[in-house]
């Protein structure tokens, strides 16, 4: 029932009691997950975008209901304190919210302009009123939200296009790095190195890879000022020139699991691809099967985010300092077009005659280079933000994967209902989350290994900074 928010409509006026409700459950995730289904990628799978867009919708939250705090005040706005009996329910802070993630929604999807006026009136509200008298939660909305909006249309990710002064034909997030591959998608010059991939949707049209958003690496963080303090060591074993054993080794292993997948692995590795229903879903888990308060509900969601959206900028440093090599390049690199046992394709199974040339990993590969892994670190950060926040490893999330339900093998896998987990504890997820990329064929072992340790850190930053924001005191 909780995971059936995240693809349910938004309510109606007539439903949604605004004294008792939840308004980022009951009304935002619903526009907002198709949304950027539609607009931004459909499996939710580049995180730097994906997490982007979350975090600073949940930043106008938080900031949005400081007023009515005892004593927090919001990231990127002060707007004074509210007297105690306008929270005595949830109403006022149910409006600012709603009016906050309005004025935040329409600046980083503008294309979804129609669907954000539909939220806004669907709850009986006016999206026209742009009120910024902060004696009135809608005042208080509007200017949390345009508080956030201003902090960050020129916060290093090129949300607007117009980095290096370009003025005509902006290009939202284009890099403006200089990044450059040493492959191309045609010819492996170094095998150390990443490879831009070509995707096709069976159409005879083909896309070439570019490396999305390398300048994450310089875009402002929440909770550090220098990223480069932050470090993971060299990928040796991507190196084939001076480790060639190690190079095959991690070849070999990941061959072998692609071999051996099951319809289990396959599901987890399609679940932990998707963030929105991987770390957006097991938060609205806890927030809905622990009975989380509106407040409770909003310092986990966007605090956690703020681990992740932190640990993707140390994270997205790293790969671009190293530009290491994906298994889609490594593997025929190896073997050439030796044949290979390996999984053959959706609807293939196991196959022991695959040319090494034409292996491909279970899921997509992603558009950036391997090292360390984006999702292990993302998961790892999250993780460590809910144990801290809840004090206590506990989690007991479950997710099912009905009969024949599989993006990749569509009515093939599972080959029956499954359900995935329970991950009782955030390490059992957290690990899980790992590995699935591995058992995708997107990351070797060592990548996995170092996400995790570069980024869970990250969580406690984003616990303790919460701390001193809900004390009043921030830095």
């Amino acid at each position: 029932m909780a995971l059936a928010l995240l693809f349910s409509t938004s309510v109606s006026a007539a439903r949604f009691n605004f004294d008792t409700g939840n308004a980022p459950i009951r009304v935002v995730i619903p526009e907002l997950v198709p949304a950027i289904r539609e607009w931004v990628q459909a499996g939710a799978m580049d995180a730097s975008l994906v997490l982007r867009i979350v975090t600073l919708n949940n930043n106008a939250w938080f900031d949005a209901i400081a007023p009515y705090h005892p004593t927090a005040v919001g990231v990127y706005s002060r707007l004074g304190r509210r007297p105690p009996g306008e929270s005595a329910t949830n109403r006022n802070k149910n409006v600012a919210i709603l009016y906050a993630s309005y004025r935040v929604l329409n600046s980083v999807l503008p294309q979804n302009a129609e669907g954000w006026r539909r939220m806004m009136k669907s709850v009986g509200l006016d999206p026209d009123n742009v009120s910024r008298d902060t004696t009135t939660a809608i005042g208080i909305g509007n200017m949390a939200g345009f508080g956030v909006v201003a902090a960050r249309e020129h916060d290093g990710m090129n949300q607007l296009g117009d980095e290096g002064g370009r003025k005509y034909n902006r290009r939202p997030y284009a890099d403006y790095t200089g990044y450059k591959p040493v492959n191309t998608a045609y010819e492996l010059v170094d095998a150390s190195r990443w490879q831009p991939n070509t995707g096709t949707s069976g159409n005879g049209i083909f896309d070439v890879q570019q490396f999305v958003t390398p300048q994450y690496a310089r875009t402002k963080a929440y909770t550090f000022d220098d990223p480069s303090v932050f470090r993971v060591p060299p990928p040796v074993d991507s190196d084939p020139y001076n480790h060639p054993t190690e190079y095959k080794a991690q070849v070999d292993e990941v061959l072998a699991v692609s071999a051996a997948l099951t319809d289990r692995q396959k599901a987890m590795n399609e679940l932990f691809d998707d963030k929105l229903l991987s770390i957006g879903g097991s938060g609205i888990w806890m927030a809905t099967t622990r009975g989380y308060t509106l407040d409770e509900y909003v310092q986990m969601d966007f605090w956690g985010h703020v681990a992740t959206f932190d640990a993707g900028i140390v994270t997205w440093q790293e790969k671009y300092r190293y530009d290491a090599v994906r298994p889609y390049s490594a593997i025929p690199f190896v073997y050439g077009d030796q044949p290979v046992r390996a999984w053959g394709g959706p609807g293939r199974g196991t196959v022991s005659d695959l040319p090494a040339s034409e292996w491909r990993s279970y899921t997509t590969t992603a558009d950036h280079p391997e090292y360390p892994s984006g999702s292990a670190c993302f998961c790892a950060a999250w993780s460590q933000f809910q144990r801290r926040f809840n004090g206590s490893d506990t989690l007991g999330y479950v997710f099912p994967v009905p009969k024949g339900a599989s993006r990749v093998e569509p009515g093939f896998a599972p080959r029956r209902t499954i359900l995935l987990g329970p991950w009782e504890t955030w390490t059992d997820f957290e690990h899980d989350c790992g590995m699935s990329r591995m058992w995708g064929g997107v990351h070797f072992l060592p990548s996995i290994e170092a996400g995790w340790e570069l980024c869970r850190p990250m969580g406690d930053r984003a616990y303790e900074l919460m701390q001193k924001h809900l004390a009043g005191n921030p830095p």
